[in-house]
């Protein structure tokens, strides 16, 4: 954790510059291998159904393709070029943003990515814990934690894993704040696609809203299951439509701090 907090200065720039790539329509990239990839892919999946992005919009890139994220391909991480052809395969341009993941910060087949998406424009960001890569040009930003040497040596899924596992942690999460996905500490664009995230969303809009539970269960039913929608026609006494249109001009903090006290939502 203290080696993580060194950094955050970093993380944040780069956080910046993801919110900033997918709030006009750029995407995010995490590119790995190994344990790294595995991480990046962890990422990635956990970003529709927390924050309720589309699926392109998070990305993981992994070394020796899906096969990767279950069992080790070796000699997948040696090939620069395959790194490259990757993004070339997603066709990545100067919006997007590419998130180099290495240990080491010497993986060829990172190296290869970042060295490409240099190419194409986009921002690059490494994340590593090889404090002598702060030096080195081989991204924009590198976000590197000095973890020092693992117990077992050699074995950067340990403590390196770790601090890569928070440093990406804080840099979607940070990025999905900056992008209004996140309300007074509540993940509001959540996706409820089973019973349980039902329940948390149905406590969501109760609590948020100071509503009883029922009737923050119909609102949020009227809202389409949707509780940053239904809270918008909440704050806003608003309809479906009404409030779909004020989120995109507005966002949500400013319909909650508009003046007075919320009407009862309207039916439609």
């Amino acid at each position: 954790m203290e080696a993580v907090g060194f950094v955050l200065p970093e993380v944040a720039t780069a956080a910046g510059w993801i919110a900033s790539a997918l709030g006009r329509g750029g995407r995010l990239f995490y590119v790995g291998a190994g344990t790294s990839g595995r991480l990046g892919t962890l990422d990635a999946a956990e970003c529709p159904p927390t924050f309720g992005t589309k699926p392109r919009q998070v990305q993981a890139v992994i070394a020796g393709g899906r096969r990767a994220l279950t069992r080790a391909v070796e000699g997948a991480e040696d090939d620069t070029r395959a790194g490259a052809r990757a993004l070339r395969l997603k066709r990545l341009g100067a919006k997007d943003v590419v998130c180099g993941i290495s240990a080491s910060a010497t993986t060829p087949f990172v190296l290869g990515a970042l060295e490409h998406a240099r190419r194409r424009g986009a921002k690059t960001i490494l994340v590593c814990c090889n404090p002598e890569a702060r030096s080195a040009p081989v991204a924009d930003v590198v976000i590197a934690p000095d973890t020092g040497p693992e117990l077992i040596a050699g074995s950067t899924r340990l403590k390196a894993g770790t601090a890569t596992k928070l440093v990406l942690n804080a840099l979607s999460t940070a990025a999905m704040v900056a992008l209004g996905k996140v309300f007074r500490g509540r993940m509001v664009d959540v996706n409820p696609l089973n019973q349980k995230l039902r329940v948390r969303a149905e406590r969501m809009v109760a609590e948020l809203a100071e509503l009883p539970l029922p009737e923050a269960r119909a609102l949020l039913a009227k809202a389409r299951g949707q509780p940053k929608v239904a809270l918008a026609m909440h704050f806003g006494n608003l309809t479906r439509g009404q409030a779909v249109r004020a989120l995109a001009e507005k966002g949500l903090r400013q319909l909650a701090a508009a003046p007075g006290k919320p009407g009862r939502t309207r039916a439609r």
